[in-house]
């Protein structure tokens, strides 16, 4: 334990009908019994989730869906939506569960319109598509908070440099789109754009089930990754931490404590706009997770 306070900003994607449901206000609950704020990053539109199931016939994928077993950490009800019929409205249908984690003190930002979507297709999307997702996705949001987002993470950190060109239109504080090292301001087409925060730490899904990692050892595993002198940011899902891995996640944040590190939402991590360093994003895999996905770009240094 050290005197010095270790600050890690707590991102909490919520993707689907049920972990928006079952899972934030769960969350909203752990997290206000010890006095702790975070950023909930909610996806507003239909829940189409299950039809990731398709991706079975990836080894990467069927691996990852068998070593965290995703039936137990999911539910059959998340994995099979909408995949027999178009997925219910999430933000039209549960706005007042939505609305209780801003009402609780959480930051709170756009995810996405359709979580399946833009994870598989948005890099490939036309312009007028790309857009009108961004659109749908803030005027849901707007329609449930009164107010525009602040912030988004992009679903699945699948982001492009065209997207980001796009996201400028909102003027949002910041944007946690990619994986990587250190806030930064990525640079398109000679622009410095609205500053990322990138997620740094692996999620539960990532890492269990690798190397030795299971449930009995995770939250230590998870604890020795985060160090001083550097960014750190932690990725949970209000399907996971919220609902199957409630009691792990509580044993946590317990452990946390007891090591003087506090999380805290994600805002509270940017510097002053004249310290933001410019960068550059880029595409690139992530270990125990299939597909490509938005990087910071390294530096060398």
């Amino acid at each position: 334990m050290t005197d010095v306070p270790l600050y890690v900003g707590l991102r909490i994607d919520v993707d689907t009908f049920s972990g928006t449901r079952k899972g934030v206000p769960q969350l909203c609950e752990t997290l206000g019994e010890r006095g702790i704020k975070g950023t909930f990053f909610f996806s507003l539109g239909p829940d189409n989730m299950g039809r990731h199931l398709w991706r079975l016939i990836r080894p990467v994928f069927l691996w990852k869906m068998l070593r965290s077993n995703a039936p137990g950490l999911y539910g059959w009800d998340i994995l099979l939506r909408g995949t027999m019929w178009p997925g219910m409205l999430i933000g039209k249908r549960l706005a007042s569960v939505v609305r209780q984690a801003a009402e609780q003190g959480h930051e709170v930002g756009l995810h996405a319109w359709d979580h399946h979507a833009w994870q598989l297709r948005s890099n490939s999307m036309s312009d007028a598509t790309l857009e009108k997702h961004l659109a749908l996705g803030v005027n849901a949001f707007r329609d449930i908070f009164g107010f525009n987002p602040t912030c988004s993470a992009a679903a699945g950190w699948v982001c492009s440099e065209r997207t980001l060109l796009r996201k400028e239109k909102y003027a949002m504080q910041y944007h946690s789109d990619c994986r990587g090292e250190s806030v930064f301001r990525p640079v398109v087409e000679g622009m410095p754009l609205t500053p990322q925060i990138p997620a740094t730490l692996p999620t539960y899904d990532e890492i269990v089930g690798q190397n030795g990692v299971s449930d009995k050892n995770y939250n230590d595993t998870l604890l020795a990754m985060i160090k001083p002198g550097r960014l750190n940011v932690l990725t949970i899902h209000a399907e996971v931490e919220g609902q199957s891995k409630t009691i792990l996640f509580d044993k946590f944040l317990d452990e946390a404590a007891r090591r003087n590190i506090r999380l805290v939402p994600m805002g509270e991590l940017l510097p002053k706009p004249e310290d933001i360093p410019e960068g550059k994003i880029t595409q690139g895999s992530v270990a125990g997770r299939e597909g490509v996905f938005c990087m910071q770009e390294s530096t060398g240094q």
